[in-house]
């Protein structure tokens, strides 16, 4: 493993209280909200395998966990158009690899076994990318609306068409169940169907002047080339929530990867690429942890042709980012850390706040921004909600999402594993009680896990969890438990389940997220607007959010 992956740094996620810190690896810059030892480019699998601390803590035994599930040598992930698994860079229409030769092996996060590799970019790669989108986005910006909507139309039927090829993909690269990763490429797919309807409404602005014979007129164009930067926990559907909008307002994109889960979107622009979207104007970087990706970022953010940023993942990552943008003032969207509360007042129908329980926090084994990170349930029916949640989640089926029955999968990565793990721990310590769960499995495999009777601020109060924890805290009135909701430096999602409409309207409107699910644990939808405040970030995703991706002209006519 390098030296740079080795060294870390000690960051507080919420100076709001003190708290032990969390350690994350200082280099990596762009994983959602955790990080994660790579191996290093030319190193070897069983240096990886060196790195990972897979016995610290005794094998869990519950019965639904995986066993013996870590395999050696190459992975097949049984698609049927192999044509959708590349092992090159896109830049200005040419799959290439890195300048620097070096390459990055993939993990099937479920049995460690290897899926393939990707050039490992660089700097010179990167720049190469940006100025192949600067010159294509002169003449996609010149394409009509129609045009570039038919284009996107024809990318959403080639995506349907291998939708079950990439879901396989998702699971491979990520680790989640089959059953999860063809919703995200059904949910993935519909941006792509959405924005290539927006790219028509694009719709300006006459505005009445004040002085006689003038007219005022304001329309819409594209800001330019954008830098697309996306996490790893929805591997396409980070990526076309973010392209279909640019594409659409007739932006031309870089991509970075996530290291991760580059395939999907190298699969995205390989059809993109097959519908006849011209060169340039897609280009995809990916690179590993450590200097290249540092690099890579730097270049997004200060390269002067780079006109906006779109960035998912962490408020310390979100913020040295936007650090580095002031230099050329570039249009963001920042869709950044959360920590989400989940209420359940004493009049909600249980069975579907546990079913929202399950929806909103075991997806993706708890691995989404807007997972339920505090779950506080009124003390009238707190036992009786802890008992049906739990019996609930001990029926989860974990292995490797392409096998039977599987429900859920591993933490992506190591770092994710020691965070749920420390999470636990030290709740415990400070006098919380395991209900189920709480013990880490073969390679990042972890219990989902229930704590009931949380002591007085618990971890899971100052930073997202971002695994299987389900942390169950008690409260008694309306009052007490919007305070403990908003008492977070983010604000990015938030639920509750409630029958009384009085109280639907008043906490729904007290609670500091940018977005509320009121009886309901699922949010997102590509016509919807995604996006939080405070330290969550700023800009929103889906619906209308085509115009983050333009900027406004006024022209004024005088009398002729």
């Amino acid at each position: 493993m390098s030296t740079a992956l080795r060294n870390t740094s000690t960051v507080r996620l919420n100076t709001r209280k003190a708290i032990a810190p969390c350690t994350l690896t200082a280099t990596s810059l762009f994983a959602p909200r955790t990080a994660i030892a790579l191996p290093a480019a030319g190193s070897t699998r069983s240096s990886f395998q060196t790195s990972r601390r897979f016995t610290t803590t005794p094998i869990a035994k519950m019965p639904q966990m995986p066993k013996n599930i870590i395999k050696k040598g190459q992975d097949d992930l049984k698609l049927s158009n192999k044509s959708l698994l590349l092992n090159k860079g896109l830049i200005n229409g040419k799959w290439v690899d890195s300048k620097n030769g070096k390459t990055l092996e993939v993990y099937n996060k479920s049995t460690l076994a290897t899926i393939g590799s990707v050039p490992d970019m660089g700097l010179e790669d990167v720049k190469e990318a940006i100025d192949a989108a600067y010159e294509a986005g002169k003449s996609w910006r010149a394409k009509t609306a129609r045009e570039r909507s038919d284009l996107l139309y024809a990318l959403y039927a080639e995506l349907q068409a291998n939708a079950d090829d990439l879901a396989k993909i998702i699971v491979g690269e990520n680790g989640k169940s089959l059953t999860e990763a063809k919703g995200e490429v059904a949910y993935s797919n519909s941006f792509i169907q959405w924005f290539a309807a927006e790219a028509q409404r694009t719709y300006g602005q006459v505005i009445p002047a004040p002085l006689p014979g003038v007219r005022n007129v304001v329309i819409k164009q594209p800001v330019g080339v954008a830098g697309l930067i996306t996490p790893w926990n929805f591997p396409a559907a980070m990526i076309t929530r973010k392209l279909g909008p640019a594409l659409a307002a007739g932006c031309t994109a870089v991509i970075k990867v996530p290291a991760e889960t580059p395939f999907s979107g190298l699969a995205i622009a390989h059809l993109a690429e097959k519908v006849g979207v011209p060169k340039g104007v897609i280009n995809v970087v990916a690179c590993a942890k450590g200097d290249n990706e540092a690099a890579v970022g730097k270049e997004l953010c200060e390269n002067p042709k780079v006109k906006k940023i779109s960035f998912t993942g962490s408020t310390r990552v979100g913020k040295i980012l936007m650090s580095q943008c002031s230099g050329t003032l570039k249009k963001m969207s920042m869709e950044l850390g959360g920590n989400a509360p989940f209420v359940v007042f004493e009049d909600a129908d249980l069975d579907k706040a546990v079913d929202g329980a399950i929806a909103c926090k075991f997806r993706g084994s708890g691995q989404t921004c807007v997972c339920a990170n505090r779950l506080y349930v009124h003390e009238k029916v707190y036992d009786e909600f802890a008992k049906r949640l739990a019996a609930k989640v001990d029926a989860f089926k974990l292995g490797n999402g392409l096998d039977e029955g599987v429900t859920h999968g591993p933490l992506v990565n190591q770092a994710g594993l020691e965070k749920v793990e420390k999470h636990v721990d030290d709740s415990v310590k400070a006098g919380a009680k395991i209900l189920l769960g709480g013990k880490r499995g073969e390679g990042t495999f972890y219990e989902p896990t229930i704590l009931t009777d949380l002591p007085h601020h618990p971890p899971t109060d100052y930073e997202e969890t971002f695994g299987p924890l389900a942390a169950l805290y008690k409260f008694s009135s309306e009052e007490e438990v919007v305070r403990m909701c908003n008492d977070v430096d983010v604000g990015l999602a938030g639920y509750f389940y409630s029958k009384d409409v009085g109280r639907v309207w008043r906490v729904a409107e007290a609670l500091e997220t940018g977005m509320v699910g009121i009886n309901t644990g699922i949010l997102s939808q590509a016509q919807v607007p995604f996006g939080g405040i405070k330290e969550s970030g700023f800009g929103r995703e889906g619906g209308s959010s085509i115009s983050e991706f333009m900027v406004d002209k006024l022209m004024v006519f005088g009398p002729v």
